[in-house]
């Protein structure tokens, strides 16, 4: 149960109080011991306050990681703030890699792996169809990304994708199917299109036209706000 450092001092010092005249001449020794006491609880406070933070994992590529954004302008960073203004505190690790593909994604999952996570958000797949990979491989790809956060005990969150038009109608609808078929087949969380409100809308796009300036990535973030809370289980406020 998390108890108010001001509530926690108070308790040091009546004890204080107490045990002073039994101590006489070794009094130093015991203020020393007393900060270290003090330390020790202010300490033990914050990992436990700390610990009733949800801890996130945002799996993805640039459109996760904040390309040509300051990181307080990245995905992550502006989910952390609308949950915040929701009531909802979470510590959210950008684990975005700009280029990234679901092979890369897959290949270094386990070492991301440093702790307990209560929900993995998996944003991926946009740089497997720019480079037009075969769908058969993405699928597979994301199938074992959510088959390893899964035999970890981690809520999934899928965000989906959608191929480029320019790659045509047949690959087009594979691709674009892989996401709703993935989140159905392991009962995940999914939010259909990550881009959703703002693909091909210049306003919220960089000059490249594929990546979200920070109103872009505001409108991404507010969106997808009520999918984690419920993916987390909680009330927002």
């Amino acid at each position: 149960m998390f108890v108010p450092f001001r509530t926690r001092i108070e308790e040091i010092i009546q004890v204080r109080h107490r045990a002073l005249r039994p101590y006489g001449k070794d009094l130093p020794r015991f203020n020393i011991l007393l900060v270290l006491i003090l330390l020790y609880s202010i300490l033990n406070t914050v990992a436990l306050a700390a610990s009733d933070q949800p801890r996130i994992l945002a799996l993805g590529d640039s459109l996760t990681a904040g390309y040509g954004l300051s990181q307080a302008d990245s995905f992550p960073a502006q989910l952390t703030r609308k949950l915040q203004d929701t009531k909802v505190s979470a510590t959210i690790v950008n684990a975005g890699v700009s280029g990234d593909t679901t092979s890369g994604a897959l290949q270094r999952l386990d070492w991301l792996m440093d702790g307990p996570y209560d929900l993995a958000i998996v944003e991926l797949g946009a740089n497997d169809a720019l480079r037009a990979v075969d769908p058969a491989l993405t699928q597979k790809n994301l199938d074992q990304i959510v088959t390893k956060l899964k035999a970890l005990g981690i809520p999934v969150l899928l965000a989906g994708m959608k191929a480029p038009r320019n790659l045509g109608p047949e690959y087009a609808h594979q691709f674009d199917q892989i996401f709703p078929d993935l989140a159905q087949k392991h009962s995940v969380h999914f939010y259909p299109f990550f881009l959703d409100g703002i693909s091909a809308k210049p306003a919220f796009n960089q000059a490249d036209g594929m990546h979200p300036n920070a109103d872009g990535v505001a409108i991404i973030a507010e969106r997808m706000v009520p999918f984690v809370i419920k993916a987390l289980g909680k009330e927002p406020q």
